[in-house]
C-alpha cells in the first residue's frame, strides 16, 4: 500500500542535478532507497525526525544532499553530480521512530512511495 508521494524524478546527463521530494513525511525518520534493473535494493540516504542525524551511502555521499520540512512535511533529496550509475528508481521510506544503526534497513520502514524514476546518461 503506497502511503508516500514522491516527486522530482527524470532524465538528466551525467553531471547534472536533479531534486526528489516525498510526503507527507510528518516527523517520521525518513530514507530514500534506489533500486537499479536487475539489481537489489540500496539504501542512499536517511534523516531523522529532528533532522540531528543524517546518514549516506558510500557512494553518493559528497553529491546528495538529504533535508527535510517538517511544516510542509516534506523530504528532499538533492542529487548533484549525477552518474550514469545513479540511474534507479528512487523509493522514499518512513519509520515512525528512530532507526540509530539500522537506517538502512529497509525492512525496519513502515511506509513507502510508489517510486519515481531516475536516468542519467553518459
Amino acid at each position: 500500500q503506497v502511503q508516500l508521494v514522491e516527486s522530482g524524478g527524470g532524465s538528466v546527463q551525467a553531471g547534472g542535478s536533479l531534486k526528489l521530494s516525498c510526503t507527507p513525511s510528518g516527523r517520521d525518520f525518513m530514507g530514500w532507497f534506489r533500486q537499479a534493473p536487475g539489481k537489489e535494493r540500496e539504501f542512499v540516504a536517511a534523516i531523522s525526525g529532528g533532522t540531528a542525524n543524517i546518514y549516506y551511502a558510500e557512494s553518493v555521499k559528497g553529491r546528495f544532499t538529504i533535508s527535510r520540512d517538517n511544516v510542509k512535511s516534506t523530504v528532499s533529496l538533492q542529487m548533484n553530480s549525477l552518474k550514469p550509475e545513479d540511474t534507479a528508481v528512487y523509493y522514499c521510506a518512513g519509520a515512525p521512530r528512530f532507526l540509530g544503526d539500522n537506517y538502512s534497513a529497509g525492512h525496519m520502514y513502515e511506509k513507502w512511495g510508489q517510486g519515481i524514476q531516475v536516468t542519467v546518461s553518459s
